[in-house]
């Protein structure tokens, strides 16, 4: 029988769970039915308390932590705390991302009270397991603490679903019981693989050859086969990078991925050939992916409306291996797990094709075809290889750096050029949602090098996840790069306050298309961006719809409202790309002050502006 002692405590045992899976940061709001475990969370001093303005913003914070580092957490007080901290609770459990929430209730003194005579004290509700049954919705275990005797294993149950589930977790403990004898920590907390038996390997096994045989069944023209992987989002969560990785080094076999996986490998690899988004990807990568290659092997890509843009991944010529199962055509085999798939699959196509034996420039075939194919001078802009389509992104063409405003692919583009030719530093990327996400998703970055949110995509997620982003241990050299529209910033704006704090040296762009929800606008009326250019974005009767416009910000001037002494912040607004220019050579000098701490970037374009990947939706005139 595990002993209880009075040295070890339900918050420092809490404290020392935690810190033992490696969490260096604690976010959140701070309340007194929180109060006694932060100060036991200080004594410890192995995790950083990290108050933050607002509840969501804590929970934004660790989700991003835990993308990087493999977990996080947020703690806050009961009810009004906890029911701020849900959405990002639930971003995270949408998205497979381990996050333990801490919620600090009333005593359980005050509850005995309520249930003898009906008492309610602050934050609480007539109904005691309101919190409990809300978040019971979005995380995979569920604890109330109330027994100190109990404490321990309920912790323990906990974090052990959160690393083996790789999802979200919830611990209710009522303030009495920090300061309460429990037993000392024993084992270690580890995750929890599924076994691997007799019957996995053989369905391994039919899963793999079920590839190889869809693979000779959709060849090329030619004969060859001419398959391409769409590495997902499943592959950053599982940590299995290095796999796709020696996937694509030892067959050769071209690759793309998600928006949600952008950057899970280095994006110089000589098989990666884009990020694919269904009708919203960039036109080349697009053609490559649907049109020249012959079959689609996604490997933990998620079937969502953001990665696919509306097409279609399943069917004769896809492969689907996500869930904890593997769709080849139109058959299924359950219970196949992505970190036995990849290694298995590898020595396969090794065995059937030999080394390097699929690999391939699809650019370049696909142009050599389209030139032996089409009259003279009908190829257009299509890149002759890999390298001049990747060089195009660098570029984007020639550009004036006068009179001409700014536009989101102008932006995005000259951001490449800065990111891999001119800036020293290393950066972390983190795109908002909508007009951000898809102008930023074809931006060359290294291995992590890049954090979005986007299946669940809660508007102005990015500015709260730069935080978490800049003190996971992983990415601490790495300077946040923060791209977010104008209306999801003033949902999260007073998060510049924490970057401010702690001196992080984050650089965000708001991108301010004349104070309009520009993608809701695209969803419901995208014959609006059809009239470009022929109406004044500042008039009331441009034709957006009315619930679209925002009341305007001069967003560069808050950096005055949350700078201090000793804790500068800048603000700058650009609308020309000699002003994006110069900023771009002033962050490269570390003795300007606009590196001293954070800046906020307000990039003033036009209303009827949006990236060219929305095309697709945008009626022709």
């Amino acid at each position: 029988m595990t002993e209880i002692t009075p040295e070890c405590t339900v918050a420092r045992y809490l404290a020392l769970r935690l810190a033992e899976l490696g969490i260096t940061h604690l976010f959140g709001v701070p309340g007194n039915h929180l109060g006694p475990f932060l100060t036991t969370l200080r004594d410890e001093g192995d995790i950083e308390w990290v108050g933050t303005p607002t509840e969501g913003g804590a929970g934004q914070a660790a989700d991003a932590y835990a993308r990087i580092h493999g977990i996080g957490a947020a703690a806050v007080t009961y009810s009004v705390g906890a029911f701020n901290l849900l959405n990002a609770c639930g971003g995270a459990y949408v998205e497979q991302v381990p996050l333990v929430a801490v919620n600090a209730s009333p005593p359980y003194e005050q509850w005995q009270n309520y249930r003898a005579v009906g008492l309610l004290t602050s934050h609480m509700s007539p109904r005691p397991e309101s919190n409990l049954d809300v978040y019971r919705q979005v995380t995979v275990d569920a604890q109330v603490i109330s027994h100190p005797g109990l404490a321990a294993g309920q912790i323990d149950a906990a974090l052990t679903a959160c690393l083996s589930e790789r999802r979200p977790v919830y611990l209710e403990v009522m303030e009495d019981l920090w300061d309460e004898p429990c037993a000392e920590p024993q084992e270690p907390i580890v995750r929890r693989e599924r076994p691997f038996s007799a019957r996995n390997q053989s369905m391994l096994e039919n899963a793999v050859n079920a590839v190889l045989t869809l693979i000779e069944e959709h060849p090329g023209p030619d004969g060859r086969p001419r398959p391409i992987v769409w590495a997902g989002e499943e592959i950053d969560r599982f940590r299995l990078g290095g796999q796709l990785t020696d996937l694509a080094e030892a067959t050769g076999v071209p690759f793309c991925t998600t928006v949600g996986a952008k950057a899970v490998v280095d994006e110089d690899l000589p098989q990666f050939h884009g990020v694919y988004n269904g009708g919203a990807s960039h036109p080349d990568v697009r053609e490559i992916f649907r049109d020249w290659a012959t079959c689609r092997i996604g490997l933990g890509a998620w079937s969502t409306s953001k990665n696919l843009g509306g097409e279609q991944s399943v069917g004769a010529d896809w492969v689907m291996a996500a869930n904890g199962g593997v769709s080849v055509g139109t058959s299924y085999f359950p219970d196949v797990q992505l970190q036995q798939l990849l290694p298995a699959l590898t020595d396969a196509l090794v065995k059937t094709y030999g080394s390097d034996g699929l690999a391939a420039d699809y650019y370049a075939e696909a142009h050599a075809h389209a030139e032996a194919h089409s009259r003279p001078g009908a190829l257009g802009a299509r890149p002759a290889d890999l390298a001049e389509h990747r060089a195009s992104l660098r570029t984007g063409g020639p550009r004036p750096r006068h009179a001409e405003r700014l536009t989101y692919d102008g932006v995005f583009d000259r951001i490449n050029q800065f990111l891999g030719h001119e800036s020293r530093q290393e950066w972390t990327v983190v795109s908002d949602a909508a007009f951000s996400l898809i102008g930023s998703m074809n931006l060359s970055l290294p291995a992590g090098g890049f954090l979005s949110q986007v299946s669940w995509l809660s508007i102005g997620w990015s500015v709260g996840a730069a935080t978490g982003a800049a003190l996971a241990p992983e990415r601490g050299r790495a300077r946040p790069m923060v791209f977010v529209g104008d209306g999801a910033f003033q949902e999260t704006c007073q998060e510049i306050s924490t970057h401010t704090r702690l001196g992080l040296r984050s650089v965000v762009f708001v991108m301010d298309n004349g104070h309009l929800y520009g993608i809701e606008q695209m969803l419901v009326h995208p014959a609006y961006y059809a009239e470009r250019g022929h109406a004044d974005p500042d008039s009331p009767a441009d034709g957006a719809d009315f619930y679209n416009v925002l009341h305007p910000w001069h967003y560069d001037r808050l950096a005055a409202v949350f700078a201090g002494s000793g804790t500068p912040a800048n603000g700058v607004s650009i609308a020309h790309p000699a002003e994006l220019d110069d900023l771009l050579a002033r962050l490269t000098d570390p003795t300007d002050p606009v590196n001293a701490g954070p800046l906020l970037v307000r990039v003033r374009l036009h209303r009827h502006d949006y990236p060219r990947a929305m095309a697709y939706k945008v009626p022709k005139p």
